[in-house]
């Protein structure tokens, strides 16, 4: 079984991949972050690497999608290859720091893989407003996020927002702002009774 966690960055989404895969005994897989070699250079020159950041994720993401298919385990997947394609590529393109060219070369390639892969099992979404977002950076203190600029977060949720509204699988969409799942144990149990309804309900 695929379970995946998606929401904007700094929304808490690999703190909840955590304690949810501690929770059920699901396998983790988180996203790439520490170990990629363009997040220092994209954040310091969006233009010059934007391009080869989303293929560098794109490429991460559809290697982790094609093994997680092929295992018997339930995995948990700390963001997914529609989250780079639906949203941070396009939001990339529409501030003008992806070309035309470069954009429709990397739609024509995550349409191809995508082709190729099915929707996760259940699909949990974490909706966070930009000052929420931007207080969970600060928190969390990594470097090569100082410099994210609040207009690129904005971009990013509308598009988030514009992504779920049309989803067309299992979808869970937790309150990032009120439910503090990582603090308040009632809280993660409001997350997990949402799951466990709609996993393994008489109505699911």
């Amino acid at each position: 079984m695929h379970i995946a966690v998606a929401g904007n960055i700094g929304s808490g989404k690999t703190t909840l991949t955590r304690m949810l895969a501690h929770r059920y005994g699901w396998t983790p897989r988180y996203e790439p972050v520490d170990n990629n070699p363009y997040l220092d250079d994209f954040y310091a020159d969006m233009p010059r690497w934007a391009f080869n950041l989303q293929i560098y994720f794109l490429n991460k993401r559809f290697q982790e999608v094609v093994e997680i298919s092929k295992s018997k385990d339930t995995i948990i997947q700390d963001r997914t290859i529609f989250e780079d394609a639906r949203i941070f590529a396009p939001n990339l393109h529409g501030m003008g720091m992806m070309s035309d060219r470069d954009f429709n070369n990397y739609c024509d390639l995550f349409d191809l893989m995508i082709s190729l892969v099915k929707l996760p099992d259940l699909m949990i979404y974490i909706r966070s407003t930009v000052p929420n977002l931007i207080s969970q950076i600060q928190k969390r203190g990594r470097d090569f996020e100082r410099s994210i600029r609040i207009d690129y977060l904005a971009g990013l949720n509308e598009r988030y927002e514009e992504w779920i509204k049309d989803y067309k699988g299992n979808l869970i969409i937790v309150d990032g702002d009120n439910t503090k799942f990582e603090s308040s144990s009632h809280d993660f149990q409001s997350v997990t009774d949402m799951i466990d309804g709609r996993l393994y309900g008489l109505f699911k």
